[in-house]
């Protein structure tokens, strides 16, 4: 059924079919509807960041910016949902066109911009909201914040936003806001991180609850360049680190149409930067909870990402090519493998490695 409405879809502007899925499920969630169209719901417990998760599977955020679509998308088997990125004041993002498809890639490429309502209407949404599940939220900065002050919006957003959340994720690996990548490294990133800390533990504190905080890094880095952020991230006492963003690599779509259209390049061709990203990172942290997002097609690659290193996973891209049965395909698909003796796991992995091309 998914394919056939996706045909359709598929006929429209991609940010025009965007809307329109969202509505479309959000009918089907007001009918009851919308969890059959998910499949099984996959009960697959597990502890991460001092929260329990129903399963390891989430929405990674840029799908529904504004919380305006929770409870559908909350019906769909995820384990988590993650909503935003949010920005202090509404902007209306980058001009259309700003979202292009490319299907024979499984890839999506955007510059949408942080394109949101604003932070308050993301909290009233969320307060409004029935869903029940783990609710992230992506904090960011406005386009007109230099970034020299774009510490201000993040603390904007973090005190607006953590008595609703169960976590929150600071954006700095966006390739659509001019300088916001700067953010990941050296003295700009300890001196963010430093006063988002105590930022958070003071509010943890007033609020009687503890809120983890996240940081969403890029895949474009090196080695070297993981490590600096990785031991970053340890010394400012964060709770956890999603890896990764989309990519501003053209390498794996050369010649496809769109693929020179300016933005972030998400979904199959990031995959393999983002598992890189993920070891070297578990090299670095080898306890702090690790999100792993980019590529995600099948219940395989959701396992490869785990063996990566990460414990949990997130959809977006392989989520909007492969409809919501994708959620329980890669539940199950990472309740088995977390269920599978050692030996048993790295006879799998090789046999996958000798499988791959």
């Amino acid at each position: 059924m998914y394919a056939l409405a996706r045909s359709l879809l598929f006929r429209l502007d991609a940010e025009a079919a965007h809307g329109v899925a969202l509505r479309a499920l959000d009918v089907a969630g007001r009918l009851g509807l919308a969890g059959r169209l998910a499949g099984e719901r996959v009960d697959d417990p597990v502890e991460v960041m001092g929260l329990r998760f129903p399963n390891r599977v989430g929405l990674a955020a840029g799908l529904d910016k504004n919380a305006d679509h929770l409870d559908a998308l909350g019906a769909l088997g995820f384990g988590f949902v993650e909503v935003g990125t949010v920005t202090p004041k509404p902007q209306p993002g980058n001009p259309r066109p700003r979202l292009f498809r490319l299907p024979e890639a499984g890839a999506i490429i955007n510059r949408m911009g942080f394109n949101n309502a604003g932070v308050d209407h993301l909290v009233e949404r969320v307060k409004a909201s029935r869903y029940g599940g783990v609710i992230g939220i992506n904090i960011g900065k406005n386009l007109t914040t230099p970034v020299e002050r774009a510490v201000d919006d993040y603390l904007t957003c973090l005190e607006k936003v953590h008595p609703h959340a169960h976590y929150v994720t600071v954006n700095i690996s966006s390739p659509n806001t001019p300088g916001l990548r700067d953010l990941q490294f050296g003295a700009h990133l300890d001196a963010l991180l430093g006063t988002l800390r105590e930022a958070g533990t003071r509010l943890d504190r007033d609020n009687g609850r503890r809120v983890p905080l996240a940081v969403k890094i890029a895949p474009d880095m090196s080695a070297e360049e993981v490590a600096l952020v990785a031991h970053s991230i340890a010394d400012n006492g964060i709770d956890a680190v999603i890896a990764t963003n989309t990519t501003v690599s053209r390498e794996a779509v050369a010649g496809l149409p769109h693929a020179e259209e300016q933005g972030g390049l998400s979904g199959r061709p990031v995959f393999a930067a983002s598992n890189a990203v993920i070891q070297e990172l578990r090299r670095h942290l080898p306890r702090l909870p690790i999100i792993g997002v980019g590529g995600i097609d099948s219940g395989e690659a959701a396992v490869a990402k785990r063996e990566a290193g990460a414990d949990l996973v997130q959809l977006y891209s392989g989520f909007i090519y492969g409809g919501p049965r994708l959620v329980s395909e890669c539940a199950l698909a990472l309740k088995a493998a977390a269920a599978m003796p050692g030996e048993a796991r790295g006879m799998a992995r090789r046999s996958r490695q000798e499988e791959s091309p």
